[in-house]
């Protein structure tokens, strides 16, 4: 099940490098005790095998995507040395890998002038991106929707900024009334636009918020940690092309390679659309920047020592999968989303189910019929416990129920007045995943029938 066929590859990339330092007096550390190791690394082996199947088609419930083998292969063969990118002499190929690998990021949105680097995560690179924001515009509001990641509240506090969620419309978009009503005031700084939510891959409208932004003066960042490469998919709905097709005009832009760019997890990126924020990272650190007149990544980053590894994965990845529209990787999201449509229509000629609005990316969230809210709630669970017994993993999620439109208890009697729903909710990120709707759907519908 996993790729070890590839090992023999790294094997070959390892002899390469070594290659490279042959000039070099002996000096390396002494071998380690192989017998011991080996047995560690079986013990680990053993405990790692207490873990979902992440890799397989048949899970599909977190955004939990394998990193594709040239990932692995260049990330370890860069542990050999393992490179700091916060400055060019800690790292001078990575760094200029990293440079290289950004910029196809930010030319995928359509900029060519930018300011932009890697960081250990989204959450990182939201913060540098809100950090950005409340320099621009102290003292003035952030807004997001009540979907949007739970990070941007929780940034806005640690960076001590204002923040209000607005209230989200059926579809789980912010609610365009209630921004324009609530900007009228005058005091926002930026808008984050959410380009995939993390509950139901839901993508705020942005060409309406942008009209916003104009009349009323506020920065639009856009989070597009999870749906950010959708930009490349050619099977979108319009009103979600419309808003991909809008997103070179944000002021600032967050996406997450760990995701859907097939990286090892430690991988994010954040963009500037103007490269003058970069004054705001200045500082003095003569020790660490005193190798080069060039600039160095340590120089437009909070954060400080990162890993090379990670830029030199992500670079090796681009150079395999270029990020073109109709290209092998725009392919792979194209099949997911063809996974998740097709999941949808199932459900939808299925009479045990309600689902949610149809997916605007790769995420179907589905509720099972019953007579009350909490008795569908009560069965969500049980089918995600019978599903996992047959090596389905899903998850559950609680939502609003009007997400799910009309009635959830079915002919009406004895609806409870609750405000959520536990939910199923199948992230299909995988491309695979697009060849096995029909056994997902098999599973599915064998545990639901167990459980009723």
């Amino acid at each position: 099940m996993l790729d070890k066929d590839s090992l023999s590859l790294l094997r070959q990339a390892l002899e390469q490098l070594d290659a490279g330092f042959q000039s070099l007096p002996e000096g390396a550390s002494p071998p380690p005790d192989f017998d011991r190791v080996s047995q560690i690394l079986r013990e680990a082996a053993e405990r790692l095998q207490d873990n979902y199947p992440y890799f397989h088609p048949l899970y599909a419930g977190q955004m939990l995507k394998p990193p594709h083998p040239v990932a692995r292969l260049a990330y370890a063969l860069t542990q050999w040395i393992n490179p700091n990118n916060h400055a060019l002499d800690g790292g001078r190929a990575s760094s200029a890998m990293e440079k290289e690998a950004v910029a196809e990021i930010a030319r995928m949105f359509g900029w060519r002038e930018f300011l932009g680097h890697l960081t250990s995560g989204g959450t990182v690179a939201n913060l540098e991106a809100l950090w950005i924001a409340g320099q621009l515009c102290p003292g003035k509001t952030i807004l997001a929707s009540e979907q949007a990641h739970y990070t941007h509240h929780r940034i806005c506090g640690v960076l001590q900024l204002k923040f209000e969620a607005i209230p989200c419309d059926d579809r789980a978009r912010i609610d365009l009334g209630v921004l324009k009503k609530r900007a009228e005031r005058g005091d926002i700084g930026t808008v984050v636009a959410t380009m995939g939510t993390t509950a139901t891959g839901s993508v705020d409208c942005l060409p309406e918020i942008l009209k916003l932004s104009e009349r009323y003066g506020f920065r639009v960042h856009c989070d597009a940690a999870y749906g950010g490469y959708f930009v490349l998919s050619g099977n979108l709905a319009d009103d979600t092309r419309a808003a991909f097709d809008q997103i070179s005009r944000a002021d600032s832009i967050v996406i997450d390679p760990h995701k859907h760019g097939l990286q090892p997890f430690g991988c994010g990126c954040v963009l500037f659309r103007d490269p003058g924020v970069g004054r705001f990272y200045k500082h003095d650190s003569p020790y660490t920047y005193f190798s080069s007149k060039e600039l160095h990544l340590g120089e437009i980053s909070l954060e400080c020592s990162r890993p090379g590894a990670a830029a030199v994965a992500l670079w090796a990845t681009q150079r395999l999968l270029p990020l073109v529209s109709g290209g092998e990787f725009a392919c792979g999201l194209e099949a997911s989303r063809g996974a998740a449509l097709d999941l949808y229509e199932r459900i939808g000629k299925d009479g045990r189910f309600w689902c949610a609005m149809p997916p605007e990316l790769d995420i179907v969230v589905l509720v099972p019929r019953a007579r009350r809210i909490g008795e569908a709630s009560a069965l969500s669970r049980k089918i995600f416990e019978a599903a996992a017994r047959r090596n389905l993993h899903l998850a559950v999620a609680d939502l609003p129920t009007r997400f799910f439109g009309g009635d959830l208890a079915g002919d009406g009697s004895g609806t409870e007045e609750r405000a959520t729903v536990t939910c199923l909710r199948s992230v299909l990120m995988k491309p695979e995943h697009r060849e096995w709707v029909e056994q997902i759907w098999k599973l599915l519908s064998e545990a639901t029938d167990e459980s009723v």
